[in-house]
């Protein structure tokens, strides 16, 4: 976690490495309030650092490592409220908003920080592709609250559409990567693990993102993270009805929640989604709820453990492993 570590001036690092030990891996979010505590959030628990509150010069110095000491060149990033980092870690930016004609500008003073810990499980996917292919992978849609795994899978997913499992080859994938959280490109290159025969369109809007990779591309399937707007729903109609098939993310809690938005009322209307994968907010982010059919039957099966008796193990043989992944 040095890419992590880096941004913060010395002294604040040798508290944060002193809170962390060997909890890396439990870690979700740092969070950086000028004059106000150091939060940080672990998968069970949040904690706070009392004894050392950043003031406005520790945030100029990460502000300048996160941009080379150059906030010119960080000019779209400001715009938008958050940047990508080495890792695929995101940062999210928040303070006075300058704004023109309307829309804004730049984030002129920033001065509240998240760092969101890009968590890359390979394999967690796996007992769950089985669920999403009939001869054909199947329209599919991650329902699920922030910070309870949805983009962790999907890029899984992706991952192991483009690589094969199994008896079932390679697909062409195209990622339409708008906030830069499933690949976490770098000047375009992925930090992470996507699939051998997937390919990237970062930091790029979800509508136009689809049109573009279609025409340039030809992918088979199409990778989308948080769908929600009309232009949204709009460009994923016309990629299904160009032959694409497409797997993305909502934020939600249930599926009766999403169908009372008018934007998406034409993806149940017209029954888009084969697959719609309910996440549980309720448990360890990635854990899935049930995975229901066009009708809206749970199809997933379940396993014979007692609650909350789960292998928490990095294996994934299917008699412990079933919904949680």
């Amino acid at each position: 976690m040095e890419e992590i570590l880096r941004l913060f001036p010395e002294h604040i690092q040798q508290v944060i490495r002193s809170n962390m030990k060997d909890r890396w891996h439990l870690l979700q979010e740092i969070r950086i309030r000028i004059y106000r505590p150091i939060e940080l959030i672990f998968d069970n628990q949040t904690e706070w650092i009392t004894h050392i509150k950043p003031d406005q010069q520790d945030g100029m110095f990460v502000l300048n490592q996160l941009s080379d000491f150059s906030l010119y060149r960080m000019e779209d990033e400001l715009r938008q409220g958050y940047m990508t980092i080495e890792g695929g870690h995101r940062v999210g930016l928040a303070g006075k908003v300058n704004t023109l004609n309307g829309s804004v500008k730049a984030i002129q003073h920033i001065t509240f920080m998240n760092i969101r810990i890009a968590k890359e499980k390979v394999g967690c996917a796996q007992d769950i592709i089985p669920y999403l292919y009939e001869g054909n992978y199947l329209n599919t849609l991650f329902i699920g609250a922030p910070q309870t795994g949805k983009t962790t899978l999907i890029r899984d997913v992706t991952r192991i559409i483009g690589t094969g499992w199994e008896h079932v080859k390679a697909a062409k994938v195209g990622i339409i990567d708008e906030r830069s959280e499933i690949g976490g490109s770098i000047k375009g290159i992925p930090q992470h693990n996507i699939g051998l025969r997937s390919d990237v369109m970062d930091a790029c809007p979800k509508a136009e993102g689809m049109m573009m990779m279609i025409r340039s591309m030809s992918p088979e399937i199409l990778v989308v993270d948080e769908i929600g707007n009309s232009k949204d729903v709009q460009a994923l109609m016309e990629a299904i009805n160009a032959g694409v098939i497409v797997i993305c993310t909502i934020h939600g809690n249930s599926i009766s929640e999403l169908k009372k938005r008018p934007s998406l009322k034409p993806l149940f209307q017209h029954q888009v989604f084969q697959r719609i994968a309910l996440l549980d907010k309720q448990r360890h982010p990635g854990t899935v709820a049930g995975i229901f059919d066009a009708n809206e039957k749970n199809i997933l099966q379940k396993t014979r453990c007692l609650k909350d008796e789960v292998d928490w193990s990095t294996s994934f043989h299917r008699h412990n492993n079933y919904s949680r992944i």
